[in-house]
């Protein structure tokens, strides 16, 4: 029997190597003349850049950024030779992971360490850049982003858009000076005058997303993910109107408008602001993923598929990686099974799959799932595999 192990991470427990080795080590102990091979996946969440590294054989690069609210850090992406292909994740310089729980302000919060890692990449020679927009600590619309890589902000005809909160009051945006004008230079997180080289028209960049989201309305970046990242009602409402009224302004600046293009409310409207200021294509994470590390063809050439989650809901249909491998299982006629930290029994989600398998137990708690969770994957692959 030939099996193709290909999960997601389980947040906040084990990245998505560690859940298929475990996997693996579960189903050798009842099939252990099975032919088994593991492909760490990812939908343009976090480990979107370390799945595709890790296949397609690439470094690691590090470069100074700013963190959500401004302290200088490390951040680190992906390089891959061939093709010069640079990968990254928003939450990198921009994610949750960056700040405590009391740290958590969206209202100060931006992308500006996001723009810092794309102009890295581009001054090394990138020709094409894959940013994953998952985990995001923000909902600045790319504002911070954008203004790394050299575009300013005004309210009225001097003043630059300083924070956040100012978008509402937003008049309108100046590109930055051509590529090959002058040598790329730093800007400081203070407004200023300083404008640094945008990366290079020719640079391709792909925004890879696990979200469908707009950039505005009830279903938009701020009033889906924004109490999560730590706004209030009233700081909903303001930072709403700072989206729109960005928004507004690049369609009149630039005469495009993508603020209904599903999304675009990724990572807080990044996905908004890729597109508006970087021309750059949103994908879903998963396709991406996929064909990067040639999850179509290794999947002709074996019997069975295991995918996996933390957790298993209605979200999983909008993009997530057990729906896309699942899919794409179905269409090849194989046979797909998923082990998953939590299934809510949704009955068409289930029907992805020919069986679900949860960690989930009544007598544990979710902390005590999680820190047990390599040893339940291993005994939840073990009735897997007695089930083949």
């Amino acid at each position: 029997m030939r099996i193709l192990i290909a999960p997601d991470k389980f947040k906040g427990a084990l990245n998505a190597r560690d859940i298929a080795e475990n996997i693996a080590k579960g189903l050798r102990d009842v099939l252990p003349d099975a032919e088994i091979e593991i492909v760490p996946m990812a939908d343009g969440g976090e480990g979107t850049a370390e799945a595709i590294c890790e296949a397609r054989g690439g470094s690691w690069l590090k470069c100074r950024a700013h963190d959500p609210i401004g302290r200088e850090i490390e951040a680190r992406y992906g390089w891959i030779e061939d093709g010069k292909l640079a990968v990254m994740e928003m939450s990198e310089a921009a994610g949750m992971r960056r700040l405590s729980e009391d740290e958590r302000d969206p209202v100060r919060a931006t992308t500006f360490g996001v723009g810092e890692m794309i102009l890295n990449a581009a001054n090394r020679g990138a020709n094409e850049i894959v940013i994953g927009l998952g985990g995001s600590a923000t909902n600045d619309g790319g504002w911070g982003m954008a203004r790394a890589i050299g575009y300013r902000f005004f309210v009225g005809t001097e003043n630059l858009v300083g924070a956040v909160n100012e978008l509402t009051e937003l008049t309108r945006i100046e590109a930055p000076v051509a590529a090959n004008a002058s040598p790329a230079r730093t800007v400081s997180l203070a407004s200023s005058t300083t404008q640094p080289t945008r990366p290079p028209p020719q640079l391709k960049i792909i925004a890879a997303v696990d979200v469908r989201n707009p950039l505005l309305g009830e279903n938009g970046a701020t009033r889906v993910f924004g109490p999560q990242k730590g706004a209030s009602e009233s700081e909903l409402s303001f930072l709403e109107q700072g989206l729109s009224r960005l928004a507004d302004v690049v369609a009149e600046e630039f005469g495009f408008d993508f603020r209904d293009k599903p999304g675009a409310g990724a990572a807080g409207g990044l996905g908004f602001g890729l597109m508006s200021f970087c021309d750059a294509t949103i994908q879903p994470g998963f396709d991406v993923v996929a064909e990067a590390v040639g999850l179509e063809k290794k999947m002709k050439e074996i019997d069975v598929v295991i995918t996996g989650e933390g957790s298993l809901d209605r979200q999983t249909l909008e993009g997530k990686t057990p729906a896309g491998v699942a899919r794409l299982a179905r269409k090849l006629g194989k046979k797909v099974f998923a082990i998953v930290g939590r299934d809510n029994g949704d009955r068409q989600v289930n029907e992805l799959f020919d069986d679900v398998y949860q960690l989930a137990r009544p007598e544990m708690s979710e902390k005590e799932q999680m820190k047990h969770a390599a040893e339940l994957l291993r005994e939840k692959a073990r009735e897997a595999a007695r089930n083949l």
